[in-house]
């Protein structure tokens, strides 16, 4: 799972990619699994989700306690969103075939788009059209911060109204002009059509009306959806989920965490699902679930990078192995405003100096089996991109201990006793930096996910890096839960015990399609977990959400791979899938999505 703020971000992924697979790290030894698989039934399928995850939440308006990636990839089998923009084709973009508009026409003055909704109907032969997206804005605007996908500035704050043309044609209007990629893949892509014919009631008893007219009507409509959705047990039972419009539909839903989707056999879109049932299987632990894939229960699973040398255990039971790259960058935050380091991670030097002692390359390498890739900067670099900027790529910053302590030494530090000490305090060329006190000790704590194996040796790997650049480095863990919730943003007085933080290595940041920094690194952006604030590089955050170039990105890419507003590390794949041969059709989705109706048995 992605750390919760970031999971929030996006339709999460996270809950983002990163919380999502976060269990994959734990211990334990149950697990569930299908029934091992006749060569001639090809009409089911049994796929694992990650360790420790249990969906809980279908409606497609997501929550911050409910938004995760796996939630939000069940969510859209059964209610396709305007915009299916993800990389479920094998690349990023737009995935006509799985969205209900057909196509997006901006103004040439890129104040407005209005787009077009296909010929589609919901499952009870009702047809979807405008007055349904219309429903989902008057819902989202209403309780907007109620919504795990709201940043202030941004959707719905910059969209000033919707007007519906016809029932297959809306106007959306924006505040000023932006980017229309960065619009599309990040922001209307987030629009999910809602049957207003069967939702748009305040209670269960109420009769349908037009209640989210009205502000006080349409929190009054949230509030019963959501309430609606918390009761998990009735997924498969309450007539206000038998209304879809995706390929699938629900046949039970267990709070144990055990889902099985249903072809929907009214679905007249273009991504018609090849399979009729889809077992959606829930593990406690990787171990568990490797179990599965040994007794052959298990069509579509995972196993951990570190157990990559006993892949032929799985090759030989007729599984194939690919991982799962994703469209995503990995860090530890630093807080700036912690009372004892805050004012040594404000110097850039000092910044460089941690950088240059990370060996990202050996991490990936040995720590990972070659499943994951250095990052040096805001723009995932697993994948090529037209956004990454030539800075980021070649790495300002190589690994290089000696060349850190001298860049210390030449602003005032001392090694005394193994530990850097500032010995010249002041604001000069040669000094410590504003703020840094004579006698202060280059000694830093990270609060870091406990129960990874991998998250433990990457620890001990950058304290022992740490330590040759005289850079004392303690690590202090706790349950990943307890991370997120102590490592939040704080104002420099209650909550700033913490001074670095790390969510484990399978909490990466999952970017939507286009990799804007607003949330992350823009002052006051909601993930901004740090407090990192440089007004030249919000300017830039701006820039690349309005101009029209990727040149707007690759400044941005190339200013915080110089100005390290966090400390960078190796990018670990989504997972390391372990797939049954015969099960094709599709890529895996580097957004972090699984997309069910897209697998099909091709051969046996």
């Amino acid at each position: 799972m992605s750390p919760a703020q970031p999971a929030r971000r996006r339709r999460w992924a996270l809950v983002t990619g990163a919380a999502v697979t976060v269990g994959a790290l734990l211990t334990g030894c149950s697990g569930t699994g299908g029934s091992p698989r006749s060569s001639a039934d090809t009409n089911s399928i049994d796929y694992a989700l990650p360790p420790n995850f249990t969906p809980n939440w279908i409606l497609p308006v997501g929550t911050a306690a409910h938004l995760n990636t796996n939630n939000s990839s069940i969510s859209q089998s059964l209610w396709e969103p305007l915009v299916a923009y993800d990389g479920s084709t094998g690349k990023i973009g737009w995935n006509k075939d799985a969205s209900l508009a057909t196509d997006a026409d901006f103004a040439e003055d890129g104040r407005s788009v209005t787009l077009t909704l296909g010929d589609r109907h919901w499952s009870d032969g009702k047809p979807i059209t405008s007055r349904d997206i219309q429903f989902w804005y008057n819902l989202v605007r209403a309780e907007k911060k109620q919504w795990a996908s709201y940043n202030p500035g941004k959707a719905p704050d910059n969209w000033t109204s919707l007007k519906v043309l016809d029932d297959r044609h809306f106007t959306l209007t924006f505040d000023r002009s932006y980017n229309q990629q960065w619009m599309l893949a990040n922001e209307l892509s987030l629009i999910r059509p809602m049957p207003q014919h069967a939702w748009d009631r305040t209670s269960a008893s109420a009769a349908v009306s037009d209640a989210d007219r009205t502000t006080a009507g349409a929190r009054k409509v949230w509030k019963y959806l959501n309430s609606a959705a918390k009761n998990i047990s009735g997924y498969a039972t309450d007539p206000l989920w038998k209304t879809v419009s995706g390929p699938y539909t629900i046949k039970s839903f267990s709070t144990a965490g055990r889902v099985v989707l249903r072809a929907n056999p009214h679905y007249d879109g273009g991504g018609k699902a090849h399979i009729a049932t889809v077992n959606l299987l829930p593990f406690t632990t990787t171990a568990a679930e490797e179990n599965a894939l040994r007794a052959g229960t298990v069509d579509y699973g995972y196993i951990n990078a570190t157990d990559l040398p006993q892949k032929a255990s799985f090759t030989g039971r007729g599984y194939t192995i690919k991982p799962w790259a994703g469209w995503a960058v990995t860090y530890m935050p630093y807080n700036f405003h912690n009372p004892a380091m805050g004012a040594v991670f404000k110097q850039l030097y000092a910044r460089q100096a941690i950088q240059m002692s990370v060996d990202q390359t050996t991490i990936s390498k040995v720590l990972f089996n070659d499943t994951a890739v250095p990052t040096y900067g805001p723009v995932p670099q697993g994948q090529s991109s037209a956004f990454l900027a030539p800075e980021q790529r070649t790495n300002p910053y190589p690994y290089s201990p000696a060349r850190a302590r001298a860049l210390l030494t030449g602003h005032g530090w001392k090694l005394r006793d193994g530990v850097m000490t500032c010995a010249r305090p002041g604001t000069g060329d040669t000094q410590c930096g504003a703020g840094v006190g004579r006698g202060t000790e280059f000694r830093m704590q990270v609060l870091s996910q406990s129960g990874s194996t991998v998250t433990d040796n990457m620890m001990s790997a950058l304290q022992s890096s740490l330590e040759q650049s005289g850079i004392a480095f303690s690590i202090k863990t706790a349950p990943v839960n307890s991370v997120l919730s102590q490592a939040s943003q704080c104002s420099g007085r209650s909550g700033c015990s913490w001074q670095l933080s790390f969510f484990g290595t399978a909490g990466s940041w999952y970017f939507p399609a286009y990799p804007s920094g607003d949330s992350l690194f823009q002052s006051g952006g909601s993930s901004n977990f740090g407090s990192y604030s440089n007004p030249a590089v919000d300017r830039l955050i701006t820039q690349t959400t309005r101009s029209t170039s990727p040149a707007a990105v690759r400044r941005y890419s190339a200013a915080l791979a110089k100005d390290l507003p966090v400390v960078w590390l190796p990018e670990p794949d989504y997972q390391v899938s372990v797939i049954r041969k015969g099960l094709g059709g599709f890529a895996q989705d580097s957004l972090a999505n699984f997309h069910p109706a897209q697998w099909a048995w091709t051969t046996k």
